[in-house]
């Protein structure tokens, strides 16, 4: 006999009726009649013995299109009768299926019968007779007429503008307590900003703000109030748990497709949401890849985490993509908006509304992927907008948290090479975006999270700091250089990062593997000694780890193996030194001021006669200020110390600190400095010197284009020995320290002298390599 529909939700799993007293305004939200009839079916269970009045009202459905103007009239009058009823807002809920005991929504289930969250009136009943466990009554956190109708009534604050009803204002209450009450059986994973039109853009400080821009800007309230509302629609994010749960499924299929795994520390990540109970999180991760957005959002849905607004360029809201982007956490944002007023005022109130609500934010603070591999110089945009939301109090205080995302290999890396021997990046588009997926079929590694200690705002920005004046213009770059270093201190050495450190010193010739392995005994006693971040343990001293590294990067064309009548020779392929030199400036960072310490030393070394140690730290500072723009480096002082930590290690026995040194030339025996600086002590050479050939000022564009051209004729005489010093990005570096010199208007002769500089640093480079 068949089953026939069921009519009513399981009593065991009702929620029980408010113990508060009455008389009751019920408010209804319900997409279909068939909803509709469950809860007053529950009603009337929950209430057989409540003696107070009890009046039931329907909400414009908040899983349907819905407006303000489209609220009963009938509720506003109800609440403005004498009496001070207790309003409870009322759902329905439907759950996805249990599997391994969390309720969880599949690829599958979403792409054949839709949303199980939103089922059609026929699926409902279906659901209800199937699997009644999936089917809940839900009741928002009630609340007295005249509480809410006292925040309805304040004059300062994010309240409703004027105009808005108090029927109108409770419908949004209620939307909201249900939205929050529904988190609970459905977990935190789908916190979203679902009421933007009706708790954002019609509040008392967004219609304030369209009033005096319409009047700065010569333009009716109306027509303002148009253009801000499509700016609004144009940025903010529009999460669907729909859309979040079917990018997730599909964002785990690719990363088991081309991942190993995806390793972080579960017990880093619950501390740090910890603090988002009370303030407002900002996560700032490094950016290496298209797929780091997806990757760190499947990371927190994997753990029932809220998942973060992320401000995305507005290049990548295309056909398809976009909205699915939109949709799943993405906020887009133009790159260019500085004279136009009316989208700033937008975006500031979208952010001050995030950070209110206590929405984790999200963006890259070198603002777009490192070509190179190394950290890019931060950002300030958002930043400054974030500090300005602290400052106008709309937030006690905000938590930057530094996050480094780092791959063994990435899917990006031709691309980021053919940028860096000057080609045009590759316009988004949906065919860019199946290009991108398709290269995930290759197998790259694992990819690694890290968090560094997080960083509150209010302990290094005032609310009353002025961030204009001469003390304060600092303050912000200060905190994103404090953010970066974060997170480069937390970057894990990979073992694809050593080896093809490894094998770039060589000049092209090929490798052993035992080869390589002693290559990497000096970096590998560093990086023990000083217990630095890895991704692997002590087995990477052994033949077979070494193998399998050079072994994955022959899988993708990066390394080129030569099978020998003795041994395999494995050497950086054709054209790949780009690729290469990517995946070593990843780790690069840590060997830098032992690097600049033994390029220091250098005179010493060679000459045989002691040098000072104070002349040795000022010519370190002067290498420091070279490099300063490929570089995150501490401030001065601070840095000076470091090199005489470095300087210590070299000392013969009964060198004395601060006095005369002696260099202990065997502990210096290999060098790290040439693997190190080279490459980019090359490209510096490569600018300085095009600079010279120029009569008179030149621009910055220029001076970048006769880099690329020279730097390929000085490779080709073997004036350089680095191919991958031939690279717009490190000629960029170079082109902010010739501008920050005042070298684009300079004399010949100021000209020369620089470029003279940089070969007499190259010269004592290659005479520190002879110790090898």
């Amino acid at each position: 006999m068949a089953r026939l529909p069921a009519t009513t939700t399981d009593p065991a799993l009702d929620p029980a009726w408010p113990v508060e007293r009455g008389p009751y305004v019920v408010l209804v939200d319900a997409s279909s009649r068939f909803e509709a009839q469950l809860i007053n079916d529950w009603i009337e269970r929950a209430s057989s013995e409540v003696t107070d009045p009890i009046d039931v009202f329907r909400l414009p459905a908040s899983r349907r299109r819905r407006t303000f103007a489209s609220v009963d009239p009938s509720i506003d009058e109800r609440l403005h009768d004498e009496d001070d009823p207790l309003l409870m807002p009322v759902r329905i809920a439907w759950l996805p299926e249990r599997r391994d005991g969390i309720r969880r929504v599949t690829v599958r289930d979403v792409l054949t019968l839709g949303d199980p969250r939103d089922p059609d009136h026929l699926r409902q009943r279906w659901l209800l007779a199937r699997y009644p466990d999936r089917v809940r009554v839900v009741v928002g956190r009630p609340g007295r007429r005249s509480q809410i109708q006292a925040r309805w009534h304040q004059p300062e604050g994010r309240g409703p503008a004027d105009g808005t009803t108090l029927g109108e204002f409770v419908a949004l209450r209620a939307w909201m307590a249900l939205e929050r009450a529904e988190r609970r059986l459905r977990g935190q994973r789908y916190k979203i900003s679902k009421f933007l039109e009706e708790d954002l853009f019609w509040s008392r400080p967004f219609q304030h703000g369209i009033a005096r821009l319409s009047e700065t800007e010569g333009r009716s309230v109306d027509r303002m109030r148009k253009r801000t509302k499509r700016y609004l629609k144009e940025i903010a994010a529009q999460h669907s748990p729909y859309v979040i749960d079917l990018v997730n499924g599909v964002t785990s299929m690719l990363i088991g497709a081309a991942h190993q795994s995806v390793d972080y520390s579960e017990r880093d990540l619950r501390r740090i949401y910890a603090l988002g109970d009370t303030d407002p999180l900002v996560f700032l991760p490094s950016h290496k890849s298209n797929f780091d957005h997806l990757v760190f959002q499947h990371v927190l849905y994997e753990n029932q985490l809220p998942l973060n607004h992320t401000a995305g360029g507005i290049n990548m809201n295309f056909f398809l993509i976009g909205p699915l982007l939109r949709r799943s956490g993405i906020f887009f944002i133009r790159r260019e908006f500085k004279d136009n007023e009316p989208y700033k005022f937008v975006l500031r109130q979208y952010l001050d509304y995030l950070l209110e609500k206590r929405f984790a934010l999200e963006w890259y603070i070198e603002g777009g992927r490192s070509r190179t591999g190394k950290l890019r110089e931060p950002r300030l945009g958002l930043l400054a907008y974030v500090a300005d939301s602290y400052q106008r109090g709309i937030v006690d205080d905000v938590v930057l948290v530094p996050v480094s995302i780092n791959y063994d290999q990435i899917t990006d890396i031709s691309s980021h090479a053919d940028e860096q021997r000057g080609a045009e990046k590759q316009r988004e588009s949906l065919m860019w975006a199946l290009r991108f997926i398709s290269g995930l079929r290759r197998r790259h590694g694992s990819i690694h999270i890290r968090f560094g200690e997080p960083l509150p705002l209010s302990s290094r920005l005032g609310r009353d700091d002025d961030l204009g004046s001469e003390d304060g213009h600092l303050t912000l770059p200060k905190v994103a250089f404090e953010v970066s270093t974060r997170i480069n201190d937390v970057t894990p050495i990979t073992s694809t990062g050593l080896v093809t450190l490894a094998l770039l010193s060589g000049g092209g010739r090929g490798f052993s593997v035992s080869e390589t392995v002693d290559t990497l005994a000096p970096f590998l006693e560093f990086i023990a000694e000083r217990d630095l971040p890895t991704t692997f343990d002590d087995s990477i001293t052994s033949d077979d780890v070494v193998e399998g590294a050079l072994e994955s990067l022959r899988d993708n064309g990066v390394v080129s193996r030569v099978d020998g009548l003795t041994e395999r020779l494995y050497a950086i392929g054709p054209d790949q030194h780009l690729e290469a030199a990517y995946y070593r400036n990843t780790i690069i960072h840590f060997f830098v001021t032992i690097g600049i310490t033994e390029l220091a030393l250098a005179v010493g070394v060679m000459s045989g006669m002691p040098m000072d140690e104070e002349a040795v730290v000022d010519r370190a500072l002067h290498l420091r200020d070279l490099l300063k723009f490929e570089f995150f480096f501490t401030p001065k002082k601070e840095f000076a110390d470091e090199v005489r930590i470095e300087i210590n290690r070299y000392r013969i026995d009964d060198g004395e600190p601060g006095g005369p040194v002696m260099v202990d030339v065997e502990a210096m025996t290999p060098p790290k400095s040439p693997i190190v600086l080279q490459p980019f002590l090359e490209a510096m050479f490569v600018s300085a010197s095009a600079l010279t050939t120029f009569e008179g000022p030149v621009s910055i564009d220029d001076l970048r284009a006769a880099s690329l051209q020279f730097g390929e004729q000085l490779f080709s005489q073997r004036a350089i020995h680095n191919h991958e010093a031939v690279s717009t990005a490190l000629f960029a570096s170079t082109a902010e320290l010739i501008e920050n010199r005042g070298l684009l208007d300079a004399s010949q002769d100021d000209r020369e002298a620089f470029a003279a500089d940089i070969a007499e640093v190259l010269e004592a480079l290659h005479a520190v390599s002879t110790l090898g």
